[in-house]
């Protein structure tokens, strides 16, 4: 199996996103509401960062 950088940060905020919802909230909703807010947050997160680290390359 061959990952990507981008598959391994999804499949990084996947888990991360799903072990913050059950850890960081009491109800079923509302974790999976957190869960995919972190999920959000972690690759828009990431996204953010390559841009900087390019147009400070360039």
């Amino acid at each position: 199996m061959i990952l990507t950088h981008f598959s391994a940060v999804l499949l990084f905020a996947f888990f991360a996103s799903i072990v913050f919802g059950i850890t960081q909230r009491a109800e079923p909703k509302m974790m999976i509401r957190f869960a995919a807010f972190c999920f959000v947050l972690f690759v828009g997160g990431t996204i953010a960062a390559s841009w900087l680290m390019y147009f400070i390359k360039h």
